[in-house]
């Protein structure tokens, strides 16, 4: 988006993931009247999704549960971490890839692991998918954002040039202002 730096693009996708998480939550928890859905149960939607409320007091697929206040604090803690470590590599981004990727990891985090930990203690899960003999996990907009933010780190990281080519290591370019140096 012409004027817009990376790092703009970059706090956008965080903006917009966690809008859309807590959106989408707030939605499913409290503004839908007419589903009235306990823990485990499911909402048949298309032959393929069905809306499940599932309660994950872990990280990622439900790995290191974390039952008790001290778990649940540090699981917040160690999140709160890596959001201010992102965040700042996030204000130093300069490819639009790289900072839309952090982005939406630090609006994902943020959704997940800081809000919804602070509220209910655990993260609210609703979308469940299955097709072909396959089931996946049931997960949230904000699992979304952190895969997609993921699968655009590694995008920016695998496929831009590296500094030292030899296009952009040679003699012609190196007298240039600003030689090897994308952004």
């Amino acid at each position: 988006m012409k004027g817009y730096s990376a790092r703009d693009l970059g706090l956008l996708a965080a903006a917009l993931a966690l809008f859309l998480d807590q959106a989408s939550k707030l939605l499913l928890l409290y503004g839908l009247h007419f589903i009235d859905m306990g823990p485990g149960e499911r909402v048949a939607v298309l032959p393929f999704f069905d809306l499940v409320m599932e309660w994950n007091s872990g990280v990622s697929f439900g790995m290191f549960a974390a039952h008790t206040p001290f778990g649940r604090t540090l699981l917040v803690l160690v999140a709160l971490a890596a959001v201010v470590a992102l965040s700042w590599w996030l204000w130093q981004a300069r490819r639009t890839a790289f900072a839309v990727g952090l982005g939406l990891v630090i609006g994902g985090a943020i959704g997940n692991n800081l809000i919804d930990r602070l509220i209910y203690g655990k993260v609210a899960d609703f979308f469940h998918f299955f097709a072909f003999g396959y089931d996946w996990y049931v997960f949230n907009i904000a699992d979304c954002a952190i895969t997609l933010g993921v699968g655009a780190l590694l995008y920016d990281a695998l496929l831009r040039p590296e500094a030292g080519t030899p296009a952009e290591s040679s003699p012609a370019n190196a007298k240039k202002p600003g030689a090897g140096h994308h952004g």
